[in-house]
């Protein structure tokens, strides 16, 4: 390996280590590559960043954030819930259950994960713990569920996957519903289990017919929203991209005129806050993509692909070390900036190994989610710390069974790629 990679390699871990932003990791890795290790000028780079930014697929992922900040305003999360809690609040462990299927129900949505936490976490661990729940569990399942965000599709992870390898966008959102409902079902398995024979937690009443036809009166607008954006999507209504903005449409509609939750004063703060997050991931994007353009001149994924396949000729193995890579670059770095990046470096090998880039960009996208709840650099552990008032190593500890499950989902649909690729494939994605 030559000089240059390991000098781009230490200074790229270096400023990691420093605690430098992301964006700017990758910003000044990638001038420092042009200035030493490149004749070009500057100026490739800084087209480089501004073409990054003429993307279609980009507006998308600002109204998905859109969308989401309307319902956090308003009252959507809240009938959310309710809707989740009338349903199965009133088995053993049934208010977790509650909460993860609020996830679900809200990921459907919102595409983001950090948006599911911010907004269902602030709610159910308090609810949970003041209904006996332990604080363990709960921060396990609170920190782990809303992984749901970018797994069930609509997902910005998924969005900017399709942005880099022109895979279908409507087929790669049709692979995160199976392993999205696993993880939902085997969460709810062991939540039932582990409060089964247990006392010391309040469980709610049986709710007769007339309380759950009221609740799912009271949520039928909210759970309409999903229910307009895959049904316009897969009837072929609308695209995948038109779909984040006719969700906006409708939860802007919902929200001032039907629940009456929101003012039309509140318009403008909730869209001005929504291009804020849309900026900051933007930058993030810009950094990604100018680091990639200085790997792609280098050749270097072209190299590393020559190198793995003059060592890994067994798909399996190839699988099992692209997990274990995947977990660990998780741990480091934000899904936007590991997607951008190693997208491209991998997508080059999946012929030799008769892998399907939609089954690749799932692998992928649950992969870096699972690194929203792993330490040092999880984004959800410090949001569900700072609620709960718990420091890093006791909500990394609370987590480990709930991750167990989602890891278990992982390896199920890298080694049985049918289970994902069917539902695509009868619609037409998968040949």
């Amino acid at each position: 390996m030559e000089l240059s990679y390991f000098v781009i390699l230490l200074v790229l871990l270096g400023c990691m280590a420093a605690t430098v932003p992301v964006f700017m990791c990758l910003f000044f890795t990638s001038v420092m590559g042009f200035v030493l290790f490149t004749d070009l000028p500057l100026l490739v780079l800084a087209q480089s960043l501004f073409r990054s930014m003429d993307k279609f697929a980009l507006v998308v992922v600002l109204y998905f954030i859109l969308c989401g900040n309307i319902m956090t305003a308003g009252t959507t999360v809240d009938k959310l819930i309710k809707v989740a809690n009338v349903l199965v609040s009133w088995l053993p462990g049934g208010l977790g259950m509650a909460g993860v299927i609020a996830c679900g129900l809200f990921g459907a949505i919102s595409g983001s994960t950090v948006a599911t936490v911010v907004a269902l976490g602030g709610f159910m661990i308090p609810a949970l713990i003041e209904n006996g729940y332990q604080e363990k569990y709960t921060l396990g399942l609170m920190t782990t569920s809303p992984n749901l965000g970018v797994i069930i599709p609509p997902s910005i992870g998924m969005i900017l996957y399709c942005m880099i390898s022109n895979v279908s966008l409507e087929g790669l959102f049709l692979t995160g519903f199976v392993p999205g409902l696993l993880i939902i079902v085997m969460t709810c398995v062991y939540s039932y289990f582990y409060y089964r024979k247990r006392t010391d937690f309040v469980r709610m009443p049986v709710p007769d017919f007339k309380k759950v036809i009221s609740t799912l009166k009271e949520g039928f607008w909210a759970l309409m929203l999903p229910v307009i954006i895959f049904g316009g999507i897969f009837s072929g209504a609308f695209t995948a991209n038109e779909a984040a903005v006719v969700a906006c449409v409708f939860a802007f509609v919902v929200e001032l005129f039907i629940h009456k939750s929101i003012k039309f004063s509140d318009v403008k703060r909730i869209t001005v806050s929504s291009a804020v997050t849309s900026a900051t991931l933007l930058i993030i994007v810009a950094g990604a993509t100018c680091f990639g353009r200085y790997l792609t001149l280098e050749d270097i994924p072209g190299k590393i692909t020559e190198l793995v396949l003059s060592n890994i000729q067994s798909p399996i193995l190839f699988l099992a070390a692209l997990n274990i890579l995947l977990l660990i670059v998780g741990m480091f770095m934000d899904i936007i900036s590991a997607t951008l990046i190693l997208g491209p470096v991998f997508l080059p090998m999946l012929a030799a190994f008769d892998i399907n880039p939609m089954h690749f960009g799932l692998i992928l996208t649950v992969n870096l989610a699972i690194g929203y709840c792993t330490p040092p650099m999880g984004v959800s552990l410090y949001i569900t710390g700072s609620i709960a008032n718990r420091d890093l190593v006791y909500v990394s500890k609370a987590v480990m069974p709930f991750l167990a499950i989602q890891i278990f989902v992982l390896i199920l649909m890298t080694y049985w790629p049918e289970l994902v690729l069917w539902l695509p494939g009868k619609f037409g994605y998968v040949n």
